[in-house]
């Protein structure tokens, strides 16, 4: 007759897995959350900048806004008229005027900063104390809507047959 495995491994050896796997289940309840929020930050850094363009009858935004900062929206009207809206976090918001709106396309450009950072090549001493050798890495995007009656719309595709 064989011996049953269990009956071989005496008692502190039976205690020393015990307290091992104690020891383990309570490191991962106290690390696990901070390697979580690791792995979820890391993620969304290495995720690249995508702002997507919304908009409803009288204004326009920005949706996947994740890691920009200090953005400024310069607005171009039909006539010529710049609009500039700057926004220290979150998305700017263009909005039409109250009166009267002219109708056409609207052109504008998206700049803003981002949470990486770059080296300066070459930092300018100005006088101001220590001069920085690393800055916000920037983020441009331009782009264009129509107001048609007053509305932002969005532009039918028109094809000549």
């Amino acid at each position: 007759m064989r011996p049953v495995p269990s009956l071989l491994v005496s008692r502190p050896t039976i205690l020393r897995r015990f307290l091992r796997q104690l020891a383990l289940t309570a490191a991962l309840l106290i690390c696990g959350p901070a390697f979580i929020v690791g792995l979820i930050s890391g993620a969304a850094q290495a995720m690249p900048i995508d702002p997507v363009q919304q908009h409803n009858s009288n204004a326009l935004w920005f949706e996947n806004w994740t890691g920009l900062s200090k953005a400024t929206l310069v607005v171009a009207g039909p006539d010529g008229s710049v609009t500039r809206v700057f926004a220290e976090a979150g998305t700017p918001v263009f909005e039409l005027g109250r009166g009267e709106v002219l109708d056409g396309v609207y052109r504008y450009e998206l700049k803003a900063a981002t949470e990486e950072t770059v080296k300066i090549v070459n930092p300018i001493d100005n006088g101001r104390g220590e001069s920085s050798n690393s800055r916000a890495k920037p983020f441009y995007m331009n782009g264009a809507f129509q107001v048609s009656r007053g509305v932002i719309i969005v532009p039918e595709d028109i094809r000549e047959e």
